[in-house]
């Protein structure tokens, strides 16, 4: 048994068959132009297939066949079938049995590079989504040198009215050239990113898409795409030697990555060959031996114990006792300090070879 024609919307068929956008499918069905089967169809979800007799002002259309080309964009071409501006367009430039292709994505009129065009919408639809993760490369050269700084707020990401910019990788190739691949793209996301840092764009082109390279193709020129290219688009390199995260840049300052290890940061070791993280720190209690954590408390009880002694020698010596707690009149009232009686002349009253206290100031103001 045969399989039946497999049914697709009568917008996308069209598309197919190189009439123009859907946007301007649905324009034309909806306007009547569209006979299908010898009925007027205003329905752009109407299903067809390949059987069906599809006529367009008059005209019967049939699906072409899938075709993809890889064109190198020259600089000063917008990406665009008719500009509002009446500026030029890339168009200008394809052959004319090319002409029905779509442009997948863009680049902006001062970027050049590797553009992709194809009627096939499963394919433009796959290039475009963010699900796919599928990397562009962009070689960008500035006016003026800038910081590694930048680059790694390029890999932390930007923010921007249209959200957050970020870079999935970056390497320097000079002063003011820089590598970059993104996987997301916004509009003119990299001239955003250079902007914000106050960083102008001089030159921007686009050298990979997935695995996909140029191989030489001259600006304003087109390549054919077989299968086995085409499926270059969906693969991204497995290790780009010349792409540099912030892992690769960590591990060229420091040292190399030992094969079949993970790299982590080296440690530092000091002149007895230990690690920083081994050895104790000092003046720590810990340092200190059973002798010397002993010596210490015995000094302690020596120094209790002696200490009234040395203080009654003191005494008998005529000299000061170093414990003014209880030798100063203001914190005592006992009879071991020296007292003050009324009429006196401000000397103390003990024995002889006693150094008179200090005549305490009673006026309201302070002495100068």
């Amino acid at each position: 048994m045969a399989d039946s024609p497999t049914e697709t919307r009568l917008n996308k068929f069209l598309a197919s068959c190189g009439i123009g956008s859907r946007r301007a499918c649905d324009s034309m069905i909806q306007n009547g132009l569209v006979v299908v089967n010898g009925e007027i169809q205003l329905n752009p979800a109407t299903r067809v297939t390949s059987d069906d007799f599809v006529k367009v002002n008059g005209k019967r259309v049939q699906s072409l066949q899938s075709e993809t080309i890889l064109f190198h964009k020259p600089k000063g071409l917008v990406c665009s079938k008719n500009d509002e501006l009446q500026r030029d367009t890339i168009y200008a430039l394809i052959p004319p049995k090319f002409q029905h292709l779509n442009h997948v994505g863009r680049l902006d009129k001062e970027s050049e590079g590797l553009l992709v065009l194809t009627n096939d919408g499963h394919l433009a639809q796959s290039l475009t989504h963010p699900s796919k993760t599928i990397e562009k490369e962009y070689i960008v050269t500035t006016d003026s040198s800038f910081e590694n700084h930048v680059l790694t707020k390029f890999l932390k990401g930007i923010y921007t009215p249209e959200g957050k910019a970020r870079a999935k990788s970056v390497k320097r190739l000079s002063p003011r050239r820089v590598r970059i691949i993104l996987e997301t793209g916004m509009k003119r996301q990299i001239r955003i990113m250079f902007q914000a840092m106050n960083i102008r764009v001089t030159k921007l082109v686009r050298v990979r898409i997935g695995s996909l390279l140029g191989n030489g193709i001259e600006p304003g020129k087109i390549e054919i795409l077989e299968q086995e290219r085409i499926d270059q688009l969906f693969e991204n390199p497995k290790s780009d030697p010349r792409a540099t995260t912030l892992e690769s840049q960590a591990i060229r300052n420091t040292g190399k990555r030992q094969p079949g290890k993970k790299w982590s940061r080296p440690t530092t070791r000091s002149h007895d060959g230990k690690r920083a993280s081994d050895r104790r720190p000092r003046n720590t209690t810990s340092d200190r031996d059973d002798s010397q954590r002993d010596s210490g408390t015995e000094d302690k009880q020596y120094n209790r114990k002696f200490a009234g002694k040395r203080a009654a020698q003191r005494e008998a010596n005529g000299r000061r006792t170093p414990d003014r707690r209880k030798s100063s009149p203001r914190n005592s009232n006992t009879s071991s300090g020296p007292s003050r009686s009324s009429g006196d002349s401000g000397r103390p009253s003990g024995g002889p070879g006693r150094r008179p206290f200090p005549k305490r100031n009673t006026s309201s103001r302070r002495p100068r």
